[in-house]
């Protein structure tokens, strides 16, 4: 099946979902203002996007909207306990939450929102991440990742000039996760063939057709051109209407996500900076690219065999996938992130554990293939 993804034929598709997509135009998002009319508005943002934040308040208000912003404090705010709580109070009494930021901030609004029982939207800032459209939110609980139901938002609204400008490592978070896509849809295959786990045709196809136009345009992507950027957003954007299609995350997370938060929990617990979840995770799929590839010369026959190696021959090398990160800046060594070498193999033995999900590391965790691939993937990725 073909799709439209197009910015005209994402709008219809978004509609569908009951997502309005808005593009920045000198008429200052009709379609939302017409939305928020009588409403009490709070756009949330933070210490880094506050720049964004402000004028368009300024505009919502010149036009006749009650809009007020909040500024979190924090350059970089995290979804925990503390952080949505502080959220939740603010926007008690407010119609419509606008997050004006990327994925955290998202995150948020539509976390307390959907416990207030109110509207949200974003304002994308960035490139960054495919939660824009998903209806579930990761938070931080007791030093801990978890995912938990939330609302889609009402609106997206995007301004191509802003989102071309973002940040290089934003952008190269958002082609980490849509990279990851490959990996993603393999392990749900293989879990499909192999454990007999529901197959949704519909979102696998939509999740292909927005990755077959991310690589089309991977070089305007790698020098965050306009068409790069308009292709990565789709994807990201599409990332969560497949998963709202399949009614879980499968189309859009595998083994390349458990990596990501594994690595997640071991910053939390230190107090420490976290990477952008694109740029672990598009690490992660690296290491999964690789362990798909290399079982074609592993000696050993097991169940299951002939199905990965089929589907490892339909995923790109892990070295063109290296480059394409390289490109925007993104390590493709977990060692530039400053992990110590035996957390990432701690990482390698046991992050299947986050979630009951079958994927390629399930698969050598069954077939003990891990302790003779450690050593070989350490040498490649640290």
């Amino acid at each position: 099946m073909k799709y439209d993804l197009s910015t005209r034929g994402l709008a219809a598709l978004s509609a569908r979902f009951g997502i309005s997509l808005e593009y920045a135009s000198e008429e200052l998002f009709p379609d939302f203002r017409a939305h928020v009319a009588g409403k009490k508005v709070l756009l949330l943002c933070d210490e880094t996007t506050r720049r964004y934040a402000s004028p368009l308040c300024g505009r919502l208000r010149a036009a006749g909207t009650d809009a007020e912003e909040f500024v979190l404090p924090s350059a970089e705010p995290v979804a925990d306990e503390a952080t949505c709580t502080l959220a939740e109070e603010r926007a008690k009494g407010y119609g419509y939450v606008l997050a004006v930021g990327s994925g955290t901030l998202n995150d948020i609004a539509k976390y307390t929102t959907f416990r207030l029982g109110t509207e949200c939207g974003v304002y994308a800032t960035a490139a960054s991440m495919d939660g824009f459209t998903s209806g579930v939110t990761p938070l931080i609980r007791g030093g801990n990742k978890v995912t938990v139901n939330a609302h889609t938002g009402r609106h997206v609204l995007a301004d191509f000039s802003v989102l071309c400008a973002a940040p290089r490592i934003m952008t190269g978070a958002g082609a980490g996760d849509i990279l990851a896509k490959y990996c993603c849809l393999a392990d749900w295959r293989l879990s499909h063939l192999l454990k007999g786990e529901a197959w949704n045709e519909e979102a696998a196809s939509l999740m292909r057709a927005a990755l077959a136009q991310c690589v089309e345009n991977v070089g305007s992507i790698a020098a965050c051109g306009r068409e790069g950027v308009e292709a990565l957003f789709a994807a990201l954007l599409v990332s969560g209407y497949a998963m709202v299609i399949s009614g879980n995350s499968r189309p859009a997370s595998g083994a390349e996500h458990h990596m990501s938060h594994f690595l997640e929990v071991y910053f939390l617990r230190r107090g420490e900076h976290i990477p952008l979840h694109g740029v672990k995770v598009g690490l992660g799929t690296l290491v999964s690219l690789h362990m798909y590839k290399r079982l074609k010369d592993v000696p050993q026959d097991f169940a299951g065999k002939e199905i990965a190696v089929k589907l490892a021959e339909a995923l790109p090398e892990p070295a063109w996938a290296a480059g394409v990160l390289s490109s925007l800046g993104c390590p493709t060594r977990f060692s530039q992130l400053g992990v110590p070498e035996d957390v990432v193999r701690d990482m390698l033995f046991n992050c299947w554990k986050i979630r009951d999900r079958y994927t390629v590391m399930t698969l050598y965790r069954e077939n003990d293939l891990m302790r003779s691939a450690a050593d070989e993937l350490i040498s490649l990725f640290y």
